[in-house]
């Protein structure tokens, strides 16, 4: 039993020894391999939450953990995939020998600070039904599936725009950190009422990925966000 009230843990570190692993694919500039890992941590994520619940465990230093395992998983990865970008764009290519603009790839971790911004507020935060703001393995969703997205869609001038990737950063890191209520990905019950959004997201993203495959990953988060934002309108 002893045993038992470790797995989620387990799962809990497998996160974090794969997070690991992806920062440095990701600094070597292997972004195939880094979503692939990324995606494994998704999976482990997933488990040391269910297995949590159906063993009720309730660990103060499981939830600790789970939050430091998801900043560099999550946030840090998601840190070097953009960095890379930026060290590769024209402008900090063509004027690498100014040491300002050659330290521009480093604004990219304004994102891990966004993502540790968000888990430590997750953490104290009351228990709801709903996020506020988006949730770090989201973001990492749509933030490590780029390069996939760039080159399905040929956008590889655009994403050599330094001016662009900025925007991505800010973008992304505000995101994190707003307070904008998000649905729960998180399908409990087959309710058409209470799970609308839900549902029109999972057919939507079946759609998509039948289309574009792994590319569409970035589309279906910005489609995430929109139907957030867009409930509140209409």
């Amino acid at each position: 039993m002893n045993l038992l009230k470790f797995l989620p843990n387990f799962f809990t570190l497998t996160n974090l020894f794969v997070g690991c692993v992806a920062v440095v694919f990701g600094i070597i500039g292997d972004f195939e391999t880094l979503a692939i890992l990324v995606s494994v941590g998704l999976v482990c994520d997933f488990f040391d939450g269910f297995f949590a619940r159906l063993l009720k465990i309730d660990s103060s230093l499981g939830i600790q953990l789970d939050s430091l395992s998801d900043l560099v998983t999550f946030g840090l990865t998601s840190s070097v995939v953009i960095m890379n970008f930026i060290g590769n764009s024209t402008y900090v290519t063509e004027n690498s020998s100014n040491i300002i603009i050659s330290n521009l790839p480093y604004f990219a971790f304004l994102i891990a600070i966004a993502s540790s911004y968000r888990l430590a507020k997750f953490n104290i935060a009351e228990y709801s039904n709903e996020f506020k703001g988006l949730p770090t393995p989201a973001n990492a969703v749509f933030i490590v599936f780029l390069p996939f997205f760039i080159e399905r869609f040929n956008l590889i001038d655009l994403f050599e725009n330094i001016y662009f990737l900025f925007i991505i950063v800010c973008f992304s890191s505000y995101m994190l950190i707003s307070s904008h209520k998000m649905i729960s990905l998180k399908l409990t019950n087959l309710n058409f009422k209470e799970n609308k959004l839900l549902l029109i997201l999972i057919i939507c993203s079946i759609i998509l990925l039948a289309f574009f495959g792994l590319a569409s990953m970035p589309i279906i988060i910005i489609l995430y966000i929109l139907l957030n934002l867009l409930r509140f309108v209409f």
